[in-house]
């Protein structure tokens, strides 16, 4: 049995590698890029107003002018325009360049205008007062997303401005997802005294889903022979197979010896950790096999500890440090085992991150991964954890929109 720490380094030792694609922008969300997306002119493209008003000469309104006729409106969208006279002004929108003569925006709302002409009311202005400089945001040719980037609605948005249609990103593995075990049953069946519901291979297709991978799901069931025949044949058409049960040390446990049947490589089986305590991971050539536990809090838990990270590795995304919340209550937990303890994450108006265990009933407790939303990872070698001490979390779920 291994750490953790070992666990982790054997794991990110064997990265998956599916190389690029290119895909239409309007597919991209989710996906991680892999190009530099330049700007291909300045940002903005030219002095842009920034408020709707009128614009007007400085020097005039810096040598007493106060009143100044309107002589013509410059929209957004339209050629740059001149001011005729430097008394005179113009009423400017939002986005319009600004017209030639003009080095300041009055907005409407410090404004009175009567019969076509506008009565500034501030006492004072400055030079370039809402204006928006041409380059002033980026300049042509410089680097605004690098490789790695996950892209959001706000990296969508950016690609559109530079008129990127098409963007290159990580290819994404083809993948299974395994459930095995005699005493589960599709969802849409209603479960006999000793039966339980798949649920599982729907919480891990999920997390898959979250990075736009549309997994394959099958069912297994506690056959040697079957397990055998069907994954040596499933192995040759996917890139990555995750499994979910039948790695512990039960009677009926044959996944870590049909794994071996058919080629698969054992690169570790357990780890000192709780939960997910039988974790198995292996590889075949080019293809690698996450086989998780079946009691669905250690089968969530390692798919967040190990394999999205492992994820994120393979797909080149940019990495990130894990937050750090402290504890609100003592913590006692004897094994001297790293321990995942499921807790609340409550942002603390102090602008600390407080971590509220949720006591469940051990990692059969599905119900209880509702009631929280993520582990934190309290270190093997010592029992008590107190009140006041921080240590990173695995967040499972959107903590800002939850």
């Amino acid at each position: 049995m291994i750490t953790v720490e070992e666990a982790l380094k054997i794991v990110h030792a064997h990265l998956g590698h599916w190389g690029t694609e290119e895909i239409f922008l309007d597919q991209s969300l989710g996906r991680i890029l892999q190009e530099e997306i330049v700007a291909d002119r300045d940002f903005p493209p030219f002095n842009r107003v920034t408020m709707d008003g009128i614009g007007l000469n400085f020097d005039q309104f810096d040598k007493g002018q106060r009143v100044f006729e309107i002589k013509g409106v410059a929209p957004a969208g339209g050629l740059q325009q001149e001011l005729p006279d430097p008394s005179y002004c113009l009423e400017v929108m939002t986005g319009a360049t600004v017209p030639i003569g003009i080095d300041v925006v009055v907005r409407y709302e410090d404004l009175e205008i009567i019969e076509g002409k506008a009565t500034v009311r501030l006492s004072s202005l400055n030079r370039n007062q809402n204006i928006h400089f041409k380059g002033s945001d980026r300049h042509q040719g410089s680097v605004i997303l690098s490789p790695g980037k996950c892209i959001s609605a706000s990296e969508v948005g950016v690609c559109a401005t530079v008129g990127k249609n098409k963007i290159l990103v990580s290819r994404l593995p083809k993948t299974l997802v395994v459930s095995s075990g005699d005493e589960l049953v599709n969802i849409d069946q209603t479960p006999l005294s000793h039966q339980i519901r798949r649920s599982n291979v729907y919480r891990i297709a999920t997390v898959l889903k979250s990075y736009q991978i549309q997994a394959t799901t099958m069912h297994l069931t506690d056959d040697f022979d079957e397990i055998v025949k069907r994954l040596e044949s499933e192995m040759t058409h996917y890139d990555l197979i995750l499994l979910s049960g039948g790695v512990s040390a039960g009677k009926f446990d044959y996944l870590p010896e049909a794994l071996s049947a058919i080629g698969v490589e054992k690169l570790f089986h357990k780890v000192k950790q709780r939960p997910g305590k039988p974790f198995w991971f292996g590889k075949k050539e080019d293809k690698l096999v996450f086989a998780f536990p079946g009691n669905p809090v250690s089968s969530f838990m390692c798919a967040q500890q190990y394999f999205k990270p492992w994820l994120d590795h393979s797909l080149k995304s940019s990495e990130t440090p894990l937050p750090w919340a402290e504890l609100v209550e003592d913590v006692h937990f004897k094994p001297d085992l790293t321990y995942f303890l499921e807790v609340k994450i409550v942002f603390h108006s102090s602008g600390k991150i407080k971590a509220h265990p949720v006591k469940g009933n051990g990692s059969g407790d599905l119900a209880n991964l509702a009631d929280a939303d993520a582990f934190i990872q309290l270190p093997s070698g010592r029992s008590d954890f107190l009140k006041g001490e921080i240590f990173p979390f695995i967040a499972y779920r959107n903590l800002i929109h939850s």
